[in-house]
């Protein structure tokens, strides 16, 4: 049985979809870029976008953000985020503060199935809401090759590239097994698929590493017929000791997020211009430091926007304060904004499609808020 340590602490993975094999209608558009970084076990966002409040610095004097990067009169950013600070300043950043999805229990399964499926019961869903988005704006690809996320399962099989530490089989394997199945069913066809890919996106990596992944997107995202979706998952934000400020273990992983942004700026050159960089977690993190100098599962936290088809040099957030008063249930930072709007405007704004058509397709019609031009170029 999987413990709860071993479900949260991991390594780095990324899984790349749409190939050449993308749709028709895929083909008639821009090529935008929409990548999604899963932060999971509870993103700090008063760690990575701390406000300038001396209310923070009272709750958390051992784990308070020293050596800031300025953001503007009321926030600043952890200074592991160079990279995005970078963007910042050239106007290719922005940040969404006081934000979730809509779920307050803290609890990591729970959470990270509804930051995936995008619903409100947790183990409710079978498909993703990036894959309902896909699949809505009509840019799904052929098959599957390996494993997918829950974040991008869909109504219809897709075809994903899976770089990760798992090995391919060989062709000869592959024809073998396909050879045993009726030609008419799905898993032959989704072999034939594979079978029919370039040999390049049959070879896996044994590197989790961050910055092999993010050369491997930048290359990938960066051809015409390449990818226009990647994802890559982060483990290991759920620091109840030990947490630290500007340094420690979830500064740590800001720097993974902020190697893979740097590395797809880098490697992608001009195409970065038609690119969303987004985040996502399943909760963030009380406001009071514990006895360990980490702290415990909350519920508002921020989203990190990057990538030249974003608004830069903002924050928006309707702030609620840190004043006991103003936390929720008096020790968490408020959500004040359904995040998920955030990611229906994203996919609106990539896709190429009207956030109403996405909204009631891949959201159930919930009351979300059009932001798409607010936030996204």
């Amino acid at each position: 049985m999987i413990n709860r340590r071993d479900f949260i602490l991991g390594s780095l993975t990324l899984t790349m979809l749409g190939s050449p094999l993308f749709s028709a209608r895929a083909e008639a558009l821009e090529k935008r870029n929409l990548v999604v970084i899963v932060m999971r076990g509870g993103m700090d966002g008063l760690t990575a976008v701390p406000p300038n409040d001396p209310v923070l610095a009272s709750r958390r004097p051992d784990i308070m953000v020293e050596d800031t990067l300025p953001l503007n009169a009321d926030f600043s950013l952890n200074p592991q985020l160079r990279q995005f600070h970078k963007c910042w300043q050239d106007g290719q950043a922005s940040i969404y503060h006081a934000t979730n999805i809509p779920y307050t229990m803290r609890s990591h399964f729970e959470g990270q199935d509804l930051m995936e499926s995008g619903g409100r019961t947790p183990f409710a869903e079978q498909t993703g809401w990036l894959g309902r988005g896909i699949y809505a704006a009509q840019l799904d690809g052929l098959a599957i090759s390996l494993p997918m996320p829950l974040l991008l399962r869909s109504p219809m099989a897709v075809d994903n590239y899976y770089p990760t530490n798992l090995r391919m089989p060989a062709l000869p394997v592959i024809e073998k097994v396909r050879s045993t199945y009726p030609a008419d069913s799905l898993l032959a066809q989704t072999m034939d698929k594979v079978i029919q890919r370039p040999v390049s996106m049959l070879k896996s990596t044994s590197s989790r590493d961050a910055h092999d992944l993010a050369r491997t997107a930048s290359r990938m995202l960066a051809k015409d017929d390449g990818p226009r979706v990647a994802v890559f998952d982060i483990e290991g934000f759920d620091t109840h000791a030990s947490q630290g400020g500007g340094e420690g273990e979830h500064a740590d992983k800001l720097a993974d997020y902020d190697l893979i942004l740097s590395r797809l700026k880098q490697g992608m050159g001009d195409a970065f211009n038609n690119t969303l960089v987004v985040t996502l977690t399943e909760f963030g993190r009380k406001l009071d430091q514990n006895g360990g100098s980490g702290t415990e599962h909350g519920y508002g936290t921020a989203v990190l926007l990057a990538g030249g088809l974003v608004k830069g040099g903002m924050i928006h957030a309707d702030w609620p304060g840190l004043q006991k008063k103003q936390l929720y249930e008096g020790q968490d930072l408020n959500a004040t904004m359904d995040a998920r709007s955030i990611y229906c405007s994203a996919m609106a704004a990539c896709f190429q499609v009207d956030f109403e058509l996405l909204r009631r397709q891949v959201f159930w019609n919930e009351p979300l808020v059009d932001l798409t031009d607010q936030l996204f170029i």
